[in-house]
Order: structure tokens, then sequence, then C-alpha cells
């Protein structure tokens, strides 16, 4: 539902297959044409799948899209729908089984006015259901759900239907997004949502004029690790969600952060196993660097993602940002060196926040990415003990902007420096010792890190 889909780089089973991103503008056009698809394969046409992905808002209501290009089997051509497909379908029984006529009709016949978004694997439009059935209701009434299509392109997208299906048809939790039910009629896939008013984090981080308040990317940075510790610690069994990013995290009304889009989670290692081998899939900018290298693929790998999503919330920049000067182009590379030195922290932080952040919380965000994405898979921290680390960075009321030291910096900056957010280049400052605190704070140190389980 949220997700930019890796690139099809049609290479080897055993080659990497990541995606950059690229901006959609005309992605109406596309999902009018998919519109038209999903109507006509009622026909009898014969059509294998690929998933919808990425799914952004522009509004603060209605969730949009940036998109990113459409996967491909390994050999770039399309594969027939599996026949098996109900033996490989482990269906939930909390789910609820729509046909496909009455998600049309919850949809309009998924007009241009329903659409929500579009990525890489199809189209999501806005509908009103029955709010204990599945019978379309007057639009405004009922419960309003998010309808995630199939566009037409291969298997690989049939797989993560049955992904999406089997893990979070059985996976509840209040920090993952619910899967209400599905469609399975004749050629069409469909999947049915709870509907998310804000839309994605990076909408909210990157496509906004007003920048989002620190304290509120401190509470979705919670939610979203309490979601990673519930997937990696606690469920029945482990899940490894592979592809976390700040597109794939969606809002509720009162910013509550739910990981969306399991089309590339994977099951855990069980028994003496360390790792699971796969092929490798994420998004660039985001993915272990280890797991890119050999396709080894543990929990410490989403740690890894998460860091790069925690320090996209405090610098407000992407993850991949070829518009920036060079040097500057891969975040984390930029601010490795950074994360280390608190009196750099200013360096680091988001500039249109103008100093209301607190200066405790920047410094341990900080600490807490560094943890994160330690080159050294071992030495990351489990996701219960970054929650655990997050929880009193929340409600901090120590704001840079209060400060004296402050003030007179971003005057000093502004007469010398002036410049744009994304054009900024602000010089190291030095911060004063009073300003920063020990990484023990008041709250203890951080727990040491745990080995790969």
């Amino acid at each position: 539902m949220g997700l930019d889909k890796m690139d099809g780089t049609k290479k080897k089973e055993d080659e990497i297959e990541i995606t950059g991103c690229w901006i959609k503008f005309n992605f109406l056009g596309r999902c009018i044409s998919t519109r038209s698809k999903v109507e006509s394969s009622i026909c009898g046409s014969s059509i294998t799948y690929a998933e919808s992905k990425s799914m952004n808002d522009t509004s603060l209501d209605q969730p949009v899209v940036l998109a990113a290009s459409s996967a491909t089997t390994s050999n770039g051509e399309s594969t027939p729908l599996t026949p098996n497909v109900t033996e490989e379908l482990k269906i939930a029984s909390q789910l609820r089984k729509f046909n496909f006529n009455e998600l049309k009709s919850a949809t309009r016949s998924f007009r241009p006015e329903s659409l929500l978004g579009e990525g890489g694997f199809g189209c999501v439009f806005k509908g009103w259901i029955n709010e204990n059935g599945t019978t379309p209701v007057k639009t405004g009434t009922g419960l309003s759900v998010a309808v995630k299509t199939l566009n037409h392109d291969g298997l690989q997208g049939h797989k993560e239907w049955l992904a999406e299906v089997n893990f979070l048809g059985d996976l509840l939790h209040p920090n993952l997004v619910k899967l209400i039910g599905f469609c399975i009629e004749d050629d069409q896939r469909l999947l049915v949502y709870e509907f998310m008013p804000r839309g994605s984090l990076e909408n909210h981080l990157f496509r906004r004029s007003l920048p989002l308040p620190w304290a509120t990317r401190m509470k979705i940075a919670l939610g979203a690790a309490k979601g990673l510790a519930f997937l990696h610690e606690e469920a029945e069994r482990p899940v490894i969600y592979r592809d976390f990013k700040t597109s794939n995290i969606l809002l509720d009304t009162d910013y509550n952060a739910k990981l969306s889009d399991f089309g590339l989670a994977k099951d855990g290692p069980e028994g003496d196993n360390t790792h699971v081998s796969t092929r490798v899939m994420g998004t660039y900018g985001y993915a272990a660097p280890e797991y890119v290298m050999t396709g080894h693929l543990t929990s410490k790998s989403d740690v890894y993602s998460f860091g790069v999503v925690l320090l996209e919330m405090i610098t407000g920049r992407r993850s991949m940002d070829k518009n920036r000067p060079n040097g500057e182009h891969n975040l984390v590379e930029w601010a490795r060196p950074h994360l280390g030195e608190r009196r750099r922290l200013y360096h680091l932080i988001d500039p249109l926040l103008e100093g209301r952040f607190s200066v405790r919380g920047a410094q341990k965000a900080a600490q807490l990415a560094k943890l994160c994405l330690n080159r050294d898979p071992k030495a990351r921290p489990l996701m219960s003990d970054v929650y655990e680390a997050l929880k009193p960075l929340v409600n901090l009321k120590d704001m840079a902007c209060s400060s004296a030291y402050f003030q007179a910096m971003q005057s000093e900056h502004s007469n010398s420096n002036p410049s744009g957010r994304n054009g900024r280049s602000l010089r190291s400052v030095s911060i004063p010792s009073y300003m920063y605190v020990s990484s023990h704070g008041t709250n203890g140190p951080y727990r040491s890190p745990k080995p790969v389980r």
C-alpha cells in the first residue's frame, strides 16, 4: 500500500534487484489505464499480475503517489498465474472475502475521483463498505477503506499479493496497517485495507511546505519501532519486513504510525539458522549493505533500514538525492562522520525546524541512528531496545530555539550563508558543553546490543 518497489533490473536470480525512486507526474493516466484493465479482465482475458506500490498523500486527508517502475520476473518475461492459488492462499478467518462487483461499486467503478495513489504494481482507490460486511455503501457512510488493485505484469506481483494476504491475514497489531479483506475472482486480485487519512511519512517529510514537528517525528519513529519489534520478537513466527522506508509508514488521524505493504516480507530464520538466503530486493538507500552484498537476510537488516529512516526524520533529507551536491547524494554516507560528533549536531538537523527541536532528543536520536547503521549487523540493537530508547524522546521540551546560543548562531548563518532547505550548506558549528548531555542522560544508558538471533 505505501511502497516504492524495487526496479525490475533484469538480472539473474542471485543478483541484486533493487529500485530507486522516480517521481511520476502522470500517474492518473496510468491508473485510468489500469482501471480499464481491471474492468475488461472480467470479460475473460488472460492476465498476469503485479502488485500495487507506493501510496503517499498530497493533502492532509488524501494519500497520493510517489511511484517506481514495475517489477518483472527474473528473466524479464511475464509468467502466467499459478493455478494452485487456492493452495498457496492461507486464508485467515478474520478476513472478509469480497467479490469484484462489490469493490467496483464501493470505489464508484474505480473512477479518478476515488484514486488515492499509484505505484509500479497498481492503483489504490478509496471506497466505502458496510461496517461489518462486504456490501458497498453510500460515500461518506459506513467504513472507509483503501482498495488496492493489481496491474498485469508478471508472477512477482502475484507472489507479493499472496505474501500480503498470508502475513497481514495473521498479524494483528496497532502499528501494522489492518488488512480487512481481499478479492480473488476469475483473474482479479484486489486487497482491502483500513484507510489511513494522513497518508505516508514520506509525504509529510519531503513534499510539504510546513515542517513536521519534532515531537511528531519522534512519535512516528516510536510507533514504527514498536511495529518492527513486534514482527521480529513478538509475532508467533518472526517476520523480516525487508522494505522499511518512509513511504511504507502510514499515519492515522493522530499521527500513529502503521507499517504497510508486506509484499516483500519473509519468515525469519528458524532453528540453528542465522539468516535467510534470498534474492536481494528492497529500495536503494535503505537496504543494509551486508544484505545487498550477500543476500543474507536477518532482522538486523530491518534495523539498518530503521536507522536510515530515523536519519531522514532528523535531517529532512531523502536517503538518496542526486539533486544535492557531490558527496551528499547518499544520506548515510554524508551523515555518518557527523553522527559521532555531538559538537556538530546542528549540521544534521532539518533547518525547516528553525530550532524547534529538543537538544537532548536530537542528540540521543542521532546516537541511536548511529547504532542502527553500524556496518557490523551483530552490533546493531534489537528493535525492542530501539523502542525503549525512543520512548523518553517524545516529550522532551528543551527546545534549541530557546537558547541564546542557537539564536546567535542562526543570525550569523543567515547573514553569511543564506540558503534554501534543499540547497542548504550549513557549516559545522560547535555546541557549547552546557547544551549537550551524555548518552546515559537521565534515563540510563542504552542497553548493549545483542547478537543476531
